[in-house]
């Protein structure tokens, strides 16, 4: 996988979570300068997990997110595992802790 596919609308979203087992999305709108630092960082961690399937949503394009997911800041890093909600960060995000999350998540879905 990889690369971040860009969704446009709700429906896209939820569609997104529901087929893959393991799905990871990155909220964040424009003129965020904390979104546009982190993004980077996110993508080299993620590279590790090639069966997480990864989607990328800005706020200023899809508003309903935020209804959707209860988000009042961004970024927002959620991790989805069956459809299911296992992770949530937002704002300040630790990489080291964010990664030992994901690695125990994607040990127990994936294997070894």
């Amino acid at each position: 996988m990889g690369e971040f596919e860009n969704l446009t609308s709700l429906d896209k979203v939820d569609t997104f979570i529901q087929s893959s087992e393991l799905s990871f999305i990155y909220i964040s709108k424009n003129n965020c300068s904390v979104c546009h630092g982190l993004l980077p960082q996110v993508q080299n961690l993620m590279k590790k997990y090639p069966n997480i399937t990864l989607g990328h949503v800005n706020v200023d394009t899809v508003g309903e997110i935020a209804g959707r997911f209860n988000i009042f800041t961004v970024p927002v890093l959620l991790l989805f595992v069956n459809g299911k909600e296992y992770i949530r960060e937002a704002r300040i995000v630790h990489m080291d802790l964010l990664e030992q999350k994901i690695d125990k998540i994607y040990k127990n879905v994936v294997g070894p």
